[in-house]
C-alpha cells in the first residue's frame, strides 16, 4: 500500500506532543513533530488548565504535520480522564477547566458515601474511588453553590473537547466516559439514576462513541478526518501494548501507574469493589481492568521540591547508586496526591510509620520506586485473583519503560518477567485506531503485530532474593522493615 500519514495528538499533565505516523502497510514510523509543555495556572479561586494554549498548540502542531506530510489524512485526539469543560447553548465554554490535582474534591468521597452510599456507586459504575474523578468534581460545584451547572448544556472531556473544537462535533468518547464515574459500563449509558439521586444534571452528558469514529473533517482542511482515539491516554497506551494472551498484564508507567489485564466485560464484585478496582472501556469492545497507582508523580515532586538542580536522568542515576530502600511508603496516600513540599511529605511518612527516611535525594528516589514495585506485585495478585488467570509477564509502556531500575525493580519485587517498551505507547496506539477506522489495519490483534514489527522492547528477568518477600510482608502489613538492606 502507500504510505498514509496520520497525526496524534497526545497530551500529558506536564506536556503535549504531535506525533506524526507513517504506515506503509507493515511498519509504522514515527516522529514528533511538536511538543510543549503544559502547564496549569493557579488563579485565586481554583487550580486551571490552560486550555485555550493547549488548543493553540494543537494547531501548531497539526500545521507541522502538513508541512511534513504531504497527504495527512487524520488527526486524533487523547489525554488524560476525569477532567472537563462545561459548554453554554450555543457550544461556548463556559470556563477555563479546571485541574484534577485542584482541592476542591477534598471531602466529596465522603459527602457522597452519605448520599448514595458507595456500594451503590461501584455496582453502578465500576470504577475505582479516587477523589479526582469527575462525579466528585461535579458534587464540588453543586456544593460550592457554583452557577455552571445551571447554565451547562453539556459537558465534554478534555480530548472531546479539543476534538470539538477541531470538527465542530460534540460527543464523548467511551474510553474516556467510563473514567468519569457518571458512566454504566453493564448497560452502556451515562448512570442517569445515580447522577439524579445526587442531584447532578444528567442532561449534560453527550452521546458516547466508540474508539476509530470519524468525528468529522478538520474545519479548515476538508481532506483531513478527525478520528476519536482511545480518547483516554491509557486506553491508547493498552492498544498499543503487545499483549499476546491472557497470562499477561500491562502498566502505562508515566505520571500515574495504570496496572491491569485486558477482559471482555467488567468485572464488578465485592472482591473487586474492596480491591478498589476500575472497569475502564478499551478498544474493540473490551475493558481494562486495573488500579490507579500514583506512579511517576512521586519523583517528579521530589525533582520540583528538593532536586531543583537535578535533571530526570541525574534523578535516576542517583536512585540507581543509592542503596536498596530501608523504608516504604504507600504510593497511593492521599498526602502524595497534592502536596506543598514533595520531600516534606514522604519524610514525614516515613516517620509517621516509625521509619527512618532515606537521607538525600538518591534514597527518597529508590524508596519511591521499590514503593511502586510493591504496590504492583500487590495489584497484579489482585488481578489473579479476581481473574481466575495466572500473569507471568507484565509489560511496561509509556515513559516508565524508559526507567532501567524501576522495570528491574518491578521484575525482582513481582517475580515475573518485564517487557518494556513501546515508550510513546499512547501516541502509538492513538495511530493505530486511526488506521483501524481507515482500513489500514484489521484490528486491534494486526495493530499489536504492527507494534512488535516496528518498536524494539527490553525484557528484565527477575532477581530472586528474599528480601523482597520480607519487603512485601512488612509492605503489606504497614510495619517498620526489619533491616532489608543485610537479605541479599
Amino acid at each position: 500500500m502507500v504510505a498514509r500519514s496520520y497525526l496524534a495528538l497526545d497530551l500529558g499533565a506536564e506536556s503535549g506532543r504531535a506525533v506524526l505516523g507513517q504506515f506503509d502497510g507493515e511498519r509504522l514510523a514515527c516522529v514528533e513533530v511538536h511538543r510543549f509543555a503544559n502547564q496549569p495556572v493557579q488563579l485565586p479561586g481554583a487550580l486551571h488548565w490552560d486550555i485555550l494554549r493547549i488548543y493553540a498548540e494543537i494547531l501548531l502542531g497539526i500545521r507541522s504535520a502538513q508541512q511534513h506530510a504531504e497527504a495527512l489524512v487524520s488527526v486524533a485526539v487523547d489525554a488524560w480522564g476525569v477532567d472537563f469543560g462545561l459548554l453554554d447553548a450555543r457550544g461556548d465554554l463556559l470556563a477555563n477547566p479546571v485541574h484534577y490535582r485542584d482541592s476542591r474534591t477534598d471531602g466529596m468521597l465522603d459527602l457522597a458515601d452519605r448520599q448514595v452510599g458507595r456500594a451503590r456507586i461501584f455496582e453502578t459504575t465500576g470504577i475505582q474511588f479516587l477523589p479526582i474523578n469527575t462525579l466528585y468534581q461535579l458534587l464540588a460545584l453543586r456544593e460550592s453553590g457554583s452557577p455552571l451547572l445551571d447554565a451547562a448544556q453539556a459537558l465534554l472531556t478534555i480530548p472531546d473537547l479539543l476534538a470539538f473544537w477541531l470538527s465542530g462535533t460534540a460527543a464523548c468518547e467511551f474510553t474516556n466516559a467510563t473514567t468519569t464515574q457518571c458512566y454504566d459500563p453493564r448497560a452502556r449509558a451515562w448512570a442517569t439514576a445515580l447522577l439524579d439521586a445526587l442531584e447532578l444534571p444528567s442532561r449534560v452528558f453527550p452521546v458516547v462513541v466508540q474508539p476509530g469514529t470519524p468525528l468529522g473533517r478538520l474545519r479548515w482542511a476538508p481532506t483531513v478526518q478527525v478520528i476519536a482515539p482511545a480518547a483516554h491516554d491509557t486506553g491508547s497506551a493498552v492498544a498499543a501494548t503487545p499483549l499476546r494472551g491472557a497470562d499477561e498484564a500491562y502498566i502505562s508507567s508515566g505520571t500515574w501507574s495504570l496496572v491491569g489485564i485486558e477482559v471482555a466485560e467488567p468485572i464488578i464484585t465485592q472482591a473487586s469493589l474492596a480491591a478498589n478496582m476500575t472497569n475502564e472501556g478499551g478498544v474493540g469492545g473490551t475493558f481494562r481492568l486495573l488500579r490507579n497507582v500514583m506512579g511517576l508523580w512521586l519523583v517528579q515532586g521530589i525533582r520540583a521540591s528538593c532536586a531543583t538542580d537535578y535533571s530526570y536522568e541525574q534523578v535516576a542515576e542517583a536512585a540507581a547508586l543509592a542503596p536498596p530502600a530501608a523504608a516504604w511508603i504507600d504510593p497511593d496516600a492521599a498526602e502524595f496526591l497534592h502536596p506543598d513540599d514533595m520531600c516534606l511529605a514522604l519524610r514525614q511518612a516515613c516517620v509517621a510509620s516509625g521509619q527512618t527516611p532515606p537521607p538525600d535525594v538518591g534514597g527518597l528516589v529508590r524508596m519511591v520506586l521499590e514503593s511502586l514495585a510493591l504496590r504492583y506485585r500487590w495489584v497484579i495478585e489482585r488481578l489473579e485473583s479476581l481473574s481466575g488467570r495466572r500473569i507471568r509477564t507484565i509489560h511496561v509502556v509509556g515513559g516508565g519503560a524508559r526507567h532501567s531500575l524501576l522495570c528491574q525493580l518491578t521484575a525482582d519485587a513481582t517475580r515475573r518477567g518485564v517487557r518494556a517498551g513501546p515508550v510513546e505507547a499512547t501516541a502509538i496506539g492513538n495511530l493505530l485506531v486511526q488506521a483501524i477506522a481507515l482500513g489500514d489495519v484489521r484490528d486491534v490483534a494486526e495493530a499489536r503485530e504492527v507494534v512488535r514489527r516496528s518498536f524494539p522492547q527490553t525484557e528484565y528477568l527477575p532477581r530472586l532474593s528474599a528480601r523482597w518477600d520480607d519487603a512485601y510482608e512488612q509492605f503489606q502489613n504497614g510495619l517498620r522493615p526489619k533491616n532489608p538492606a543485610s537479605r541479599s
